[in-house]
């Protein structure tokens, strides 16, 4: 379980550092990061990032030392 909230961390801090950067400069990095015929692969980051917030949504209480 341990290895699954670090993922999901790591995606959700991915996520946030690129709605940073959309909005505040309009520049997506993870569609930047996978232009050019691999859309695809943004689309499958984005829904990961998506499902880690759920994960994190759901665990964080029970798996955070400041929220026990």
């Amino acid at each position: 379980m341990k290895a699954l909230h670090m993922v999901a961390f790591l995606l959700v801090v991915v996520g946030a550092l690129n709605w940073l950067l959309v909005g505040l400069f309009s520049f997506d990095l993870v569609a930047y990061l996978f232009n050019g015929g691999l859309d695809w692969i943004a689309t499958v980051v984005y829904v990961l990032v998506g499902l880690s917030g759920l994960v994190l949504l759901f665990t964080h209480k029970k798996d955070c030392k400041m929220c026990s």
